[in-house]
């Protein structure tokens, strides 16, 4: 039947398309050229319709998981990729990847098969009011109303993902109309939407913020993942260096410019601790640059004690409705971030002001990396067994190569990696975002994953993983084997979330009685031989207990390109982070 079916597609002299083709070549007109899901009745055939356009299909394993594949699709390549899903729990499942596509604002179009519009309300099978839940989580949600209605749905859901705030949309496919079909001459053919329209800042407004950075004493730029999309790299890396001030990336913003780079001042964190989160770069700055970046939960909402409480925010963002949230910003640019950035740097360099590079500012800025770094050394070059977090990721980062795209989710995994794990190229880290979201990691790997592949570009994909993270998607590591993606994934093993038990105290405990009622909440199963999952699906799996075997182990899995593989480091239960005197969010002391 697949073989029928691509062979009358190929031949083109239908005069009838289904409603599958016509989803899929309106979402191959759009240059949507990724498509990640579960097939199932009724959207088989879509999935077919889609490869048979030119589509990459990836199947996964989870729907949540192909909606954080696809969305992270949107955020590489500016262009959204397509989750494709079954009715009722399918779509459920997928809304989780909606709603943080919708919170990062990350372009993805989910296409979900539906009931059958002649057994609407009669209880058919896996019926679900799909298009009303969408709308919690998606920027548009619709079902065409025909098949000549969908290349020009498909269109506006495309347009919408990508203009304006970036975000997720939903398209509902009865499952009637997928094989039904329609002469071709009655579909109106409906171009590619062009990238979003490129607007820029009030040119007084601009000139406003630059008097504003010239009159500061202690000036920082932030910059946010929304710089990473925005593909801002190029015009930033020369206003910074003509203009000498020091840059701050948010997580996500890493690499944006390198964080070698002169001008970083990341590892200037703390007071008192190299790793806190409180950064000693915002409690001190007088004006804030803010390229990209929302003032929530990540930068502690730019209040006090974080923040300076008469800090000057120069907001830029292409969102007027998120201009002011949480602080009234000294002077606001709305509009594109990359266009934005240009207009800075032509003003600046019309004058040639450069901020010194001999001030108090920089020389408190200095000091404190240099500090930082020496108390991080020590945490990492430690010598024991087992390890402790510092000392794994010391190790890895001397090893990773820096075109490398990292991923990452955790708690104390992701929190101690965004310091020590070093990104040198834009869009090149990704992680549980402004969401916070854990679980995302092996879907964002198989999609950074599978756009390297397909470019042959030689880079590998990390996934550092904390062992509870892991476990939301582990699964999907069938889907990096049956595809032989290029895909380290470093499992952070310390038994628990947060953290967790050794093997013996676990056994004593599990002698007292039943553990449903005296087992730990945040405890996993001691030593899970996760390596033992990758070996089974083919990839290559090591068990990592020394800095010898981390060292080997990840060597090798780097020259590896035709298969993943799994690290799976064990290290000290009690391992923690250093104490912070700032968290950078707490809700428990667990």
């Amino acid at each position: 039947n697949i073989q029928q079916f691509l062979s009358a597609y190929s031949d083109g002299a239908m005069d009838e398309v289904t409603g599958a083709q016509l989803i899929a070549e309106s979402l191959k007109a759009q240059k949507v050229d990724y498509m990640f899901g579960i097939v199932g009745v009724p959207v088989i055939e879509v999935a077919m319709a889609a490869q048979a356009a030119g589509i990459k299909f990836v199947g996964m394993r989870n729907e949540q998981a192909a909606c954080y594949a696809a969305s992270a699709i949107g955020y590489l390549t500016g262009r959204p990729g397509a989750c494709l899903v079954v009715s009722g729990p399918g779509l459920i499942h997928a809304l989780g990847g909606m709603a943080n596509a919708n919170v990062n604002c990350w372009p993805v179009v989910v296409i979900g098969g539906s009931s059958d519009r002649n057994q609407e309300t009669a209880g058919a099978f896996q019926e679900f009011p799909q298009v009303e839940a969408c709308r919690l989580y998606s920027k548009f949600s619709a079902r065409p109303s025909s098949l000549e209605a969908i290349p020009t749905v498909i269109e506006k859901a495309v347009r919408t993902s990508i203009y304006g705030r970036p975000g997720a949309c939903y398209v509902d496919i009865a499952g009637d109309m997928v094989n039904a079909k329609v002469d071709r001459s009655r579909v109106r053919e409906v171009s590619c939407c062009p990238p979003p329209p490129v607007s820029v800042a009030d040119h007084e407004a601009v000139t406003e913020a630059v008097s504003v950075l010239k009159a500061a004493k202690s000036p920082l730029v932030i910059v946010g993942k929304g710089a990473a999309y925005g593909r801002a790299e190029a015009a930033l890396r020369e206003f910074v260096e003509m203009s000498g001030l020091p840059f701050l990336p948010t997580p996500m913003g890493k690499g944006v410019l390198p964080d070698d780079h002169p001008n970083c001042v990341a590892a200037a964190r703390s007071r008192s601790a190299p790793l806190s989160s409180l950064l000693i770069a915002l409690l001190q700055a007088d004006v804030v640059l803010l390229l990209g970046a929302r003032l929530n939960w990540i930068l502690h909402f730019g209040l006090p004690p974080r923040f300076n409480p008469n800090v000057k925010v120069i907001q830029v963002d292409l969102c007027a409705e998120e201009m002011g949230n949480n602080v009234k910003p000294a002077v606001s640019l709305l509009g594109d971030v990359n266009a934005i950035v240009n207009q800075l740097l032509k003003c600046v360099q019309k004058d040639g002001w450069r901020y010194p590079s001999n001030t108090e500012w920089w020389s408190a800025l200095k000091e404190k990396i240099v500090s930082n770094a020496k108390a991080s050394k020590a945490l990492a070059l430690e010598v024991r067994v087992p390890m402790n977090y510092y000392m794994v990721f010391h190790h890895i980062s001397q090893l990773l190569p820096q075109d490398c795209i990292i991923v990452s989710e955790g708690a104390n995994t992701m929190d101690i990696g965004r310091t020590m794990l070093n990104n040198y190229l834009p869009r090149h880290r990704l992680d549980a975002g402004t969401f916070g979201t854990m679980g995302v990691g092996l879907g964002f790997a198989i999609a950074a994953a599978a756009l390297e592949k397909s470019a042959n570009s030689g880079r590998r994909v990390v996934c550092v993983e904390g062992d509870s993270a892991f476990g939301f998607s582990g699964m999907e590591v069938e889907t990096m084997c049956r595809y032989q993606l290029p895909v380290v994934i470093i499992v952070v093993n310390n038994n628990g979330i947060y953290s967790g038990m050794d093997p013996k105290t676990w056994k004593e405990m599990s002698q007292m009685g039943d553990l449903t009622a005296i087992a730990p909440p945040v405890s996993l199963l001691p030593e899970a031989r996760y390596d033992l999952i990758m070996t089974a699906f083919g990839g290559q799996g090591y068990l990592v207990r020394t800095v010898q075997e981390l060292r080997d182990a990840l060597q090798r899995s780097l020259s590896d390109w035709d298969r993943p593989s799994l690290l799976n480091v064990l290290i000290d239960p009690s391992s923690d982070r250093k104490q912070q005197e700032f968290p950078w969010l707490t809700r428990s002391n667990l």
